[in-house]
C-alpha cells in the first residue's frame, strides 16, 4: 500500500515546481502550441510595386496585375521575409471616365509567394505615395479616384477658359458666338482641371501601400 502513496507525492510535487507537462509555459500559466504558426500580423503596413500598367481606359472586371514586395516582412517567430515577393491581384471593379463622368478604380490582392510556396493575402489598399493626381479613399473599399482641385482653381480655369471661347466671336463682333464659345470653353476648362472625363492610370513601377486586413500565414523556414 506504500507504492500507491509515493507515486501520488511524487506527481504532486512535480506538478508543484511547474514542470513543463504538455508544453506548458510556467512563467505564464497556459498551454503553449509546439506548432505554433509562423505570421506576419494583422495591421501590418508595407509597400509593393505594380509590374504592370492598370488604366480605366481600357481595363476590366477581373483583370489580373502583379506587383513585388519593396520592403522586408517581419515574422512572428522573428524571420524576416526579404523584398521582392510576388503578389498576385485582381482589379475587382472599374469606372471608366467616358462611361461615368471620373475615373474610379478598385483593386483586390489574392495572393503573395513566399519561401515556403503560395499563401492567400488579405489586404486593403490605403496609399499611392509620390502620385498626387490620384487620391485612395480607404473608408470606400480603397477605392482609387482622380483627385479633385480645389474650388477656387476650378473657378479660375472656368473664367480662363471662357474667356479663351469668348474670343472668336469677340472679334467677329457675334454676341451669340461669344457666348456659347464662353460656355463650351468654361464646362472644358472645368472638367480639365476637376478631373472630370480625365482617366486614370497607374503605371509600372507605382507604388501602393496596403494593410493586412488578417494575418498572413507563413510555415517556418
Amino acid at each position: 500500500m506504500k507504492r500507491p502513496v509515493w507515486i501520488l507525492v511524487f506527481v504532486v510535487s512535480l506538478l508543484g515546481t511547474g514542470f513543463d507537462l504538455f508544453g506548458q509555459d510556467p512563467a505564464i500559466g497556459r498551454l503553449t502550441p509546439v506548432n505554433a504558426p509562423n505570421t506576419v500580423s494583422a495591421g501590418t503596413r508595407f509597400v509593393i510595386g505594380l509590374r504592370d500598367n492598370l488604366s480605366t481606359k481600357d481595363a476590366k472586371n477581373g483583370d489580373r496585375f502583379h506587383a513585388r514586395t519593396l520592403e522586408p516582412l517581419a515574422t512572428s517567430n522573428g524571420a524576416v521575409l526579404l523584398a521582392g515577393l510576388e503578389v498576385r491581384g485582381h482589379i475587382d471593379r472599374v469606372e471608366a471616365a467616358r462611361k461615368t463622368g471620373r475615373a474610379r478604380l478598385w483593386l483586390t490582392f489574392d495572393e503573395i509567394r513566399t519561401p515556403a510556396g503560395w499563401s492567400p493575402l488579405i489586404a486593403d489598399l490605403v496609399d499611392i505615395p509620390g502620385v498626387h493626381s490620384v487620391r485612395v479613399d480607404y473608408d470606400r473599399e480603397g477605392e482609387i479616384e482622380a483627385r479633385t482641385s480645389k474650388h477656387q482653381q476650378e473657378a479660375e480655369a472656368a473664367a480662363a477658359g471662357a474667356f479663351v471661347g469668348a474670343a472668336p466671336g469677340v472679334a467677329a463682333h457675334n454676341g451669340k458666338d461669344a457666348a456659347m464659345g464662353a460656355a463650351a470653353g468654361a464646362a472644358m476648362a472645368f472638367m480639365a482641371s476637376s478631373g472630370l472625363g480625365q482617366e486614370l492610370t497607374l503605371s509600372r513601377d507605382t507604388k501602393l501601400e496596403i494593410i493586412l486586413d488578417r494575418p498572413l500565414y507563413v510555415s517556418r523556414f
